[in-house]
Formats: structure tokens, sequence, C-alpha cells
């Protein structure tokens, strides 16, 4: 497959630089083979006319960067000619977005407005081509590098957690799954550079395979995005970007290093990325490892703790026919899973472990057990790579996209303490991906970009255990997709037709309890094949009423299909504590969302709203199967409650809101507040049954905040320092119907932080140091939306399951490096 991936880059590559070749003619010395012309242009100050040396310009969808000299003039070489979007940047003003084309040779001017926080930005995830997200009708946010370093996280989910409609699932420090406004799990599309991410995301304690080092901003749609990705991303989609290509002839390098105090973790990454006449890469190397984490009323969380070890980046070219890139990642992960058991006297978690003699012994742990950084049983071993092909070939006046990938996710659980190398579960999937785009000529103002996307997915079962069956997907869909610009009005439609298949195998298990291929044993799992098709659709609009004031309404239909969970589970849920029945008649969901929102940015003040309402019909959920008298009592199955997945509608509503205060001159003080809530009901169920459950309760943000670009008389840059707390609501609505879920008080937390850049006498950076300080009065809380919530009773302290992390301190340390 390696080699496969390598042979059609290079292919496409050699055919579309052949074909973007003029016809042979005799030589001229009067009329020279252009192939490019060359790109100038100048950064400048609007106001003062002065130059801005070290803006950056960028063309997204070319992948192609440069800086401006001392004079603010910069120089591209290799552009493919065309229509492309440019973006500008420099610290300390407006960011500057562009359609430009690139085949008229003329110098480009760019005036620069001073501004206190960014205007413009340009966003890539869930739209055809680079857009302004001012000029998006879909809901969007954006967590640049700025703000991942100035946060503590302890893996990728948990750094983006905090953006105004986002929660995460979690279980434990390791373990994070995204929720978009109430919806997550299957609903939510995760990519790792524009690909998508395939790796068992039904489970609620599988979390994403993703390097927190390697990321360089997320962009996060807050509604369907189904019409470019098709099923699964019917609540969102959160793509992590790597950072830019590096600028040509240039070869530079970072070295990151993070220490948190509460559960002692260590963070490392290394980085070298370069481009050498159109000859570019990227590979970065990350490494983790956390111990037990702590807080007041658990004390340290036995085997809490996690390990991991990444590798990514690309390699290709990039020239005036486009680029083409091969690209890797690899993610593996030990991570161990709190069961939360307790020694009824003393309130110590309890282990278990092998006496000698065949027989598990459960004691509690000692204090040896609570320090350093060894897992016990049970845990996670999560082993991912992809290998992909990200192509862009330029045709004249269109051009066209190409990403092809395999990827394999290994995930292990090991839960037996007598022989602690036993794979419970184990399942291997491997994804082959691909996704097409042609992007027509611009026509009459029209840019319509049409294509296809799919993937062929087989999971298999190599584990002792058994909870859903072997099974192979198939997917495919078309959309079509447009846009265009009526002066300050930007229209932007589209229509995809989707058809997904699963087969599952069929399972016969012998008396005891192994796989056999005789029809006349204990029938585990049932064959079967379930279709799915489905049509989605968006329509919206952004209307630039003042060069301060966006109106933005959005119209779209998402669609998802039933996850092999779902439709065929059998078996103990280790991660939901529960006998979980799937059934594969189940039908696919379909929702209508109306989104609406609000954008006002001025001199002293920004402030956006945001709100939604989202419908969605033949909602999948888990009901409890009733005894045989006809009550709520679940039968029990091996001891566990069960519950059969079923179907019925649902509704969610809400919003967010934020705002920025920033009052001109004190460009330097900001006073930032966000608020966030959703509502989630099904409809025509009863009263505990009414709320849908793991439902974000609604939450206040609110920060001080100075910048300082330059101290004076000094050699830092870039000095930030803040305060603030965050609120989260008792959460008073929740599925309480089987004791699934219970009400959860709500709590306030203090954080804070330092940080800066360190300079050199020629003002560039040597190193840059961030302090960060969260839960500092070190309140006792449990999320909603954490797992370990509903862990054992601990008759000690009277209270029921494991908290969240208490007072942690994060010390993070950048070095960059320029070899060239």
């Amino acid at each position: 497959m390696f080699r496969l991936l390598i042979t059609l880059s290079l292919l496409l590559a050699a055919g579309v630089a052949v074909a973007q070749r003029p016809a042979a003619k005799p030589a001229s010395p009067t009329r020279p083979l252009v192939v490019a012309v060359p790109v100038t242009g100048r950064v400048f100050d609007q106001a003062t006319h002065e130059a801005l040396p070290g803006a950056t310009v960028l063309f997204p969808d070319l992948k192609q960067v440069s800086s401006t000299d001392v004079d603010g003039t910069f120089r591209f070489a290799n552009l493919p000619r065309g229509r492309f979007l440019m973006q500008v940047t420099f610290l300390g003003y407006s960011t500057v977005a562009r359609t430009v084309d690139t085949g008229t040779g003329q110098p480009l001017e760019i005036a620069l407005v001073p501004a206190s926080t960014e205007i413009g930005q340009v966003v890539v995830t869930g739209v055809s081509a680079s857009t302004e997200m001012r000029r998006s009708s879909v809901p969007t946010t954006v967590v640049n590098r700025t703000q991942l370093n100035q946060a503590a996280a302890t893996n990728a989910i948990d750094a983006i957690a905090h953006t105004p409609g986002v929660s995460q699932i979690t279980t434990g420090a390791g373990i994070s799954k995204p929720v978009i406004r109430g919806l997550s799990s299957n609903r939510v599309i995760t990519l790792n550079n524009g690909a998508k991410q395939e790796g068992q995301q039904w489970g609620d304690e599988h979390g994403i395979e993703i390097d927190e080092f390697s990321i360089d901003r997320a962009e996060i749609i807050k509604g369907p995005g189904s019409l470019l990705y098709g099923s699964d991303g019917m609540a969102g989609v959160v793509n992590f970007v790597a950072p830019d290509p590096v600028e040509s002839g240039k070869v530079v390098g970072s070295l990151a290093s993070n220490y948190q105090s509460n559960n002692h973790l260590q963070g490392y990454s290394v980085m070298n990325a370069g481009n050498l006449n159109g000859f570019n890469w990227l590979v970065r190397g990350s490494g983790k490892i956390a111990g037990d984490y702590r807080n007041r009323y658990d004390g340290r969380v036995y085997n809490s703790g996690f390990r991991e070890l990444d590798g990514n980046g690309y390699v290709g070219l990039n020239k005036s026919w486009g680029y083409s890139h091969l690209t890797f990642n690899t993610f593996n992960q030990q991570v161990g899973l709190v069961e939360g058991d307790r020694d009824s006297l003393t309130g110590r978690f309890i282990k278990q472990t092998s006496n000698g003699l065949d027989a598990v012994v459960e004691e509690p742990v000692s204090d040896s057990d609570l320090r350093g950084y060894g897992l016990a049983v049970p845990q996670q071993q999560i082993n991912h790579i992809r290998i992909g092909t990200d192509n862009n070939f330029i045709l004249g006046q269109s051009r066209l996209t190409l990403n092809v990938g395999w990827q394999q996710n290994l995930r292990r659980e090991f839960g037996n303490a007598l022989d602690i190398n036993e794979t419970s579960l184990f399942f291997q999937l491997r994804t082959f991906d691909y996704a097409l785009r042609y992007f027509l000529p611009e026509m009459n103002g029209w840019n319509t970009t049409v294509g296809l996307s799919g993937m062929d997915q087989s999971n298999v079962n190599k584990g002792v255990e058994f909870l859903i069956p072997a099974y192979r997907l198939l997917d495919g869909g078309v959309f079509g997709v447009t846009k265009k610009s009526f002066g300050k009005f930007d229209v932007s439609g589209g229509l995809r037709y989707d058809m997904r298949r699963i087969t599952a195998d069929p399972l016969y298990l012998d008396l005891y309890q192994r796989p056999t291929a005789a029809p006349g044993e204990q029938q585990k799992f049932a064959g079967f094949q379930s279709t799915f098709r489905n049509v989605s659709g968006s329509v919206g609009g952004s209307f630039s009423a003042t060069d301060k004031l966006v109106l933005k309404a959005n119209l779209s239909r998402g669609f998802r299909a039933p996850n092999i969970a779902e439709l065929g589970s059998n078996g103990k849920h280790e991660g939901t504590i529960r006998y979980e029945i799937g059934d594969p008649t189940l039908k696919a969901e379909t929702s209508l969302q109306l989104d609406a929102g609000i954008s006002y940015v001025s001199d002293h003040v920004s402030l956006n709203v945001d709100a939604f309402q989202n419908r969605i019909h033949n909602y999948v959920f888990p009901r409890a199967l009733l005894n045989t008298a006809g009550t709520g009592d679940s039968i029990a199955i091996t001891g566990d409650r069960a519950f059969l997945y079923e179907q019925g509608d649902a509704r969610l509503y809400g919003g967010e809101a934020s705002i920025d205060i920033h009052p001109h001159p004190l460009d330097w003080l900001h006073f930032e507040s966000s608020y966030s809530m959703v509502r989630a009901v099904q409809l025509n169920q009863p009263e505990g049954q009414r709320y849908l459950p793991f439902i974000p309760a609604d939450r206040v943000q609110s920060e001080v905040r100075v910048n300082f670009r330059k101290v004076p008389h000094s050699r830092l840059g870039n000095l930030y320092a803040r305060a603030g707390i965050e609120h989260t609501f008792a959460q008073n609505r929740f599925y309480s119907a089987f004791e699934t879920e219970t009400r959860t008080p709500g709590y306030t937390l203090f954080n804070a932080g330092l940080g800066t850049d360190v300079l050199n006498a020629n003002a560039k950076t040597l190193f840059s140091v961030f302090l960060t300080g969260t839960n500092l009065f070190d309140v006792g809380y449990q999320s909603h939306l954490s797992r370990l919530k509903y862990a054992a009773y601990n008759a000690s302290n009277g209270r029921t399951g494991v908290f969240n992390m208490g007072r942690n301190l994060s010390v993070k340390l950048v070095i960059p490096l320029s070899f060239k």
C-alpha cells in the first residue's frame, strides 16, 4: 500500500506537469518560454506608509508562503497562474484576505490597519476552498497556536474544549472526545490536517489519535458537515491543521517541552521543516508521560496515567503546476482505565492482583502504587498509523485536488489480572479513504466545486471478548457546492448524495466462548447487511452591513448512518458499564439545522452571537429493557443492566455569545467573556427519558488579559498576563431513567497565565515560555460529561464517583531554530 501511494502521487504529479508543459516550438531569442510569472508586492502601514518587515503572506490553497523583507517587499517565484485567495498577517494589524490573479505580473500593494483583534482570518475546513471566516455562512471558530500554547491541556481535545459551544466527554486525563453543541461520538467528524481520522469513534472511552504538539490551529465547524464529508458530520467538524509550509530557501526547526504539576506530566517534541527550491518537508517526533492525577476528595486517582509516542510529517513538491505531498502520522498510546472501586474502611482505591494460585485478589493500593508512571490493568493500548497523499493540480483556470490515504487503528484492552498480556478486546480497523474535488473555472462570479469522497473499511475482532461483530463498510458520495459575492452579500450552497453499506459477519462460540465455524453452537452475532442512502444540503448567506457589522444565516440538512455498535453490538460494554444490544433495522438519522449569527468588531469592542435550532429525525439512543413484570427495572445480563438501541425524534437548540472589550487607546487591555448553552430533548418520551444524555451544562467564561507586543527597555516581546473564572452551572436536565445519569452540581474554577518571548539583540525570538495555572483554589468538582462520575460509591467520604483534576500548574518552553 505504501508503494502504491507513492507511485500514484508521482504519476499524477508527472502527468500534470507534462500536461501543463507548452507544445515544443522553434527556439526564439525574442520569445523565451515562461512557465510562471513571479508574484511580487509590498506590505505597509496604511496610515504611515511605513514598511512592515516580517509580515507573512500565505496562499492557503497552494500551500505557499513568504515573508516581507526589511523594505516590506515579498516575492513568489513559482506560483501557478490563476485566481487564488491570499492572506497577509502581521502581529498587531488586521488580517487581510484578498483574491489575486497571479498571472498579471503586476506588483501587489497591501495596506494593513493596526488593530487589537484579528479580523478576516482565513479558514479551510468545511468549505470547498479557503474562505474568509467572516464571509462564510457556516458558524466556525478557530483556535490558533498562541491560544493552544496558553492552555494547560493533557490531550488534543482538552486543548480546544473551552471554546464556546465545544465540550469534551472524558475518562480521566488521557481520554477525551469532542462534543459540539451537545452531540458527540459518530456525530462529530475529526480531521487530521484535512483527512478523516478513523479510529473506533463509536466508543465513549475511545480518544482521538492526534499528537497535540503537531497542531498549529484547530478549525471547528458548529453545524452539519455532511455536505463535504458525508455521514458522521451531523454535529460538526473539527480539523486539526498542521503548520503552514516553510518559506522557500529556509530550513527551520523547534524544540518544545511541557511539565504539569498535578500528574507530573512530561511532554517533549522536536520538529524540522524546510523548503529548498520547491522540495519541502516537515518531520516531528513527540512524546508524553503522565502519572496518576490528584484532587482534594480522591487524592491520587489510581491508574489514571498514560504514555504517548508520536511521529508525523510530510515530504513533497510545490511547483508552478501545484503541489504533491506524501503524508504520514503514527500515534501510539498506553492509558490506564480507572475503575474506581474503594476499600470501604479507608476509601483507598482497590487493585486486582494474582495470589499465585490462579485466583484474583483485591486489596487497597499502597502509597508506592500511586507514585511514578506505572500502569496497571485494566488499560488500553492504541496504535494508529496513516499514510496518504495530498495533491493539488492546476489545470489552466481550474484545479483538481486528490487526497488518498490508508490508515490502521489497533485498539487493545487488557483487563485480566491473572494474565496481564491477554487482550480482552482487540479491534483491528483498516480504512482506505479518498476525496477528489474539481474546482471549475469562475463563471460570472460563481465559484463551483464538484467532487466525490468515500472509504472502504474493515474491522476484525482479535481479542477473547466480543462486543461488536467483525464488519466491512463501503461508503461513497458525490457533491457539488457553489458560492458567489454580490457586493456585501456572500451566498453559498450545495447538495450531496451518499450511500453507505455495512456488512457484519456472523459469529458462533463454543462452550469455552471461543469462536467456532460450527453454526450449531451458540450464536454471538447474527450476520446482516444494512444499506443507507441519503441527501444532504446547505444554503446560507453572509451580509457585511458595514466593515464592522456582519449578519449570517444558514440552513443545512445533515445525515448519519448508525454505527456498528448501534446496529450489531451484543455484549458488555465496559466503557458504559452496561450490556448493549444493537438493532440492524435502525434507519439513518437526518437533521435540519438553522443557524443565525451576528458579529460586530470595532476599535473598542468585539461581539459575536450565534444561535441554532436542530431537529433530528430517527435519533438513535439506548433504552433499558424492561423486566418480565413490565416495570422500569432493567433486565440483568451477566450481572449488568441491558440496553437496546432504538430511535425517536430529538430537538436541540441554544447558542453562544462572546464579547471582548478592548478600550482604545488601551489596546493592551482586554475584558473577555463568553456564554454557551444547549437544550436537548427527546420528543414523545416519558419524563425520565425526556432529556438527551451527556449534554453539557451552561457555561460562563470571563477573563481579564493584558498584552504587550514589546516591553520598553527590555528583551521581552509578546508579554501577556491573564486571570479568569470558568463557571459551569448545575445540570438539572439529565437522562434520569434507569439511573443512567444523575444531577451534577455547578462549580467555579479560577485560572491564570503568564508568558513572553525572550528576544536577542536583533529582536529575534530566542525562546518562549508559558506559565498556566488551572483550578487554582483546588476545587473538588465533577463534570457532567465525565464518565468517572459514575464510578463506585466511596463510603469513607460519602461521595459517589471519581472527581476531576485538582490544582494544576503548567510550564511550557518553545525554542525556535533556524538552519538556513
